[in-house]
């Protein structure tokens, strides 16, 4: 199963890249299906961080090599992290240790302006990540409203949301893709109903970011957030904010920092060496596209062979999963529409708990996840809350058909 598309990725060169692929426990090959929750690194990354580890291990802002060298390594993966999302330039991107501390330090500080009865709208598809940090405002007295879903494939239900939207809304918060069931919502159509009512468009895009060029321009967000360890980096987060928004908002810090962009949004001392471990991601992107400098020529065709490659990767794991008579699928299945969705599949198969069907693949050293995946609305939505959530196979481009095949030759094995 595949396309010509998918033949354009390099899967050998890819997999050589990525020294934890090769590794063996109980003298059986690892199958990565956990990726979801965190990628494996590739050797740029591994070579990046030791790099600077070995030769400009220093703090930010001294008058000697080392620092000297830091700090420049931070201004090229910043341009770097800046061409990777399209933003306007180097000083509309932050950086933090995850998506969710950048999005609490941007909510609190948000909360400085909103005001009693003002209202931010999320939607059922959210990682809570993108959900608690606006119900803390609820203490100021915002109010938080809900946007559905539609059942059973698990859309943005678009008549809702704009119903939800009202003169009140001050910030629409929506995933890029669910990181549960991988629906991916129309995020220019988002744009367009927040913007019209006045409202900022808030985009979590951890679970996107592996899967397709993220283009904050063509989106046409004021906000968006991502984690580079789902992008085969370092545990980072990322946040560009449009520049006049980062400059207005004012940030809670220490009183000596300053009061530039983007530091003033930068809390202590940068983790530098993943920072330079995130430059190594960026470059080995670049290489997936078929150039030596990162560029956003290079990001859109690398994410183009990833795409291509996913998608008939999922469609052979969707068409094996509804063979196996008792396995629900969530999410969109229809093998034309599977640019709709990631390729990330939310399963249950009752009576046998998730987790004990992510136990008996982990024995096989195929790892997948258990669980409700931090998707709190989304599993109370499908009424899986109480039942363990769901078992989620989350397909990376660095998986191959051998594994998809193996992982549903040994579902179809377990007799529980």
């Amino acid at each position: 199963m595949g396309s010509p598309a998918a033949v354009d990725l390099d899967l050998a060169a890819v997999r050589s890249q990525f020294p934890a692929l090769g590794l063996r426990v109980q003298g059986n090959p690892v199958v990565y299906l956990d990726n979801p929750a965190g990628t494996q690194v590739p050797l740029k990354v591994i070579d990046r961080t030791a790099e600077y580890w070995r030769t400009m291990n220093a703090n930010h802002g001294g008058v000697f090599a080392t620092s000297e060298r830091s700090d420049a390594r931070l201004d090229e993966v910043r341009r770097a992290a800046a061409t990777f999302l399209n933003a306007n330039g180097p000083e509309e991107i932050v950086f933090g240790p995850n998506m969710t501390t950048l999005t609490f330090a941007l909510s609190r500080a948000m909360g400085r302006e909103f005001k009693a009865g003002d209202e931010i709208v999320v939607t059922r598809l959210e990682h809570d990540g993108n959900v608690s940090p606006w119900l803390a405002l609820e203490e100021n007295g915002v109010k938080i409203r809900v946007a559905d879903i539609t059942l059973p494939d698990c859309r943005l239900d678009m008549a809702d949301l704009q119903r939800q939207i009202t003169d009140r809304t001050r910030l629409v918060a929506v995933t890029h893709a669910s990181n549960a069931v991988g629906t991916i919502p129309s995020l220019q159509a988002v744009a367009r109903l927040a913007h019209t009512a006045g409202a900022w468009l808030w985009v979590d895009a951890v679970h996107y970011g592996p899967h397709g060029a993220i283009d904050v321009r063509a989106i046409d967000c004021d906000f968006l957030v991502c984690s580079a360890y789902k992008f085969y980096g370092p545990h980072l987060g990322l946040l560009y904010g449009r520049r006049e928004h980062l400059q207005r908002l004012r940030p809670y810090k220490v009183r000596p920092a300053g009061d530039q962009l983007p530091g003033r949004w930068e809390t202590g001392t940068p983790n530098l060496e993943c920072l330079s471990g995130l430059l190594g991601a960026f470059e080995y992107l670049a290489a997936v596209g078929g150039q030596d400098q990162v560029s956003r020529a290079a990001i859109e065709a690398a994410m183009s062979r990833i795409q291509a490659h996913e998608r008939a990767l999922a469609a052979r794991l969707i068409d094996g999963l509804q063979r196996i008579p008792g396995i629900q699928l969530y999410g969109i299945t229809d093998p034309t529409q599977l640019e709709d969705r990631a390729p990330t599949i939310s399963v249950t198969w009752a009576p046998h708990p998730p987790e004990r069907l992510a136990r008996w693949l982990g024995e096989h050293q195929i790892f997948t996840w258990h669980g409700d995946h931090y998707a709190t609305e989304l599993m109370r939505r499908l009424g899986l809350e109480a039942s363990g959530g769901t078992l989620r196979i989350g397909i990376a481009h660095y998986n191959t058909a051998s594994e998809v095949d193996l992982v549903l030759e040994v579902l179809a094995g377990y007799r529980g």
